[in-house]
């Protein structure tokens, strides 16, 4: 009798263990099957536009006409799960030459730092091409200045020749000649080095003034 009752407890404890298992199978089911349906259903199914006149189009593909008004992409049950704005080529075409500029004022901020290091190696840099540069031209205008002192003495012998009557010597028209030449060549050189003088100050004011900026913004 004890036997049968132990036998008969068993059996209603494996029926019990059973039916849970099973229970938590089919609820396992349920879950995953619930899962995938909201996955698959906010999958997008269905691309809507409204052109010109507000008439809806849709279809399952996105075509140039959606990109161009902007559209909506539907699940399958026709709900809206995500807006696209239009697409504005003026727009585009703006951000890109900004991204461009960024992009290129990256390189040459990089450049900066490569060359110079730091706006005082950089203003340093600058104090020494300027003092080099002031002191060309201080050398020819000195020149200069001796070239105008000779002229004016080969003019006086040219006109002492005039006044006398005589012919002035093949040398002196040489020597005269010469020295106009020379004159309009150290003229330029003088230009040349005041153009390179401020061009290399304005430059370098750039330079220095960027370098103290990212040096700020570190």
């Amino acid at each position: 009798m004890t036997g049968s009752l132990k036998c008969a407890f068993r059996v209603s404890q494996l029926k019990t263990m059973t039916c849970i298992y099973i229970c938590s199978f089919s609820l396992l089911i349920f879950i995953c099957t619930s899962t995938l349906a909201a996955t698959d259903q906010a999958k997008a199914v269905w691309y809507r536009y409204y052109d010109n006149n507000g008439v809806a189009n849709v279809s399952t593909s996105v075509s140039p006409d959606h990109i161009r008004h902007g559209y909506e992409a539907l699940d399958r049950n026709m709900q809206v799960i995500r807006r696209n704005r239009p697409y504005n080529a003026a727009v585009d075409a703006q951000q890109s030459a900004q991204r461009e500029a960024l992009a290129r004022q990256r390189e040459q901020d990089l450049r900066l730092k490569r060359a110079y290091g730091s706006a005082q190696i950089a203003t340093t840099k600058r104090n020494q091409i300027l003092e080099n540069l002031k002191k060309q031209l201080n050398y020819q205008q000195e020149q200069l200045q001796q070239l105008q002192s000779d002229k004016i003495r080969f003019k006086r012998q040219e006109m002492e020749y005039h006044r006398k009557g005589q012919a002035v010597p093949a040398q002196l028209k040489s020597n005269l000649a010469n020295n106009t030449q020379n004159i309009e060549s150290v003229k330029k050189t003088v230009e040349s080095l005041r153009n390179a003088y401020q061009k290399t100050d304005h430059e370098y004011t750039d330079i220095i003034n960027r370098l103290k900026k990212l040096e700020s913004n570190q």
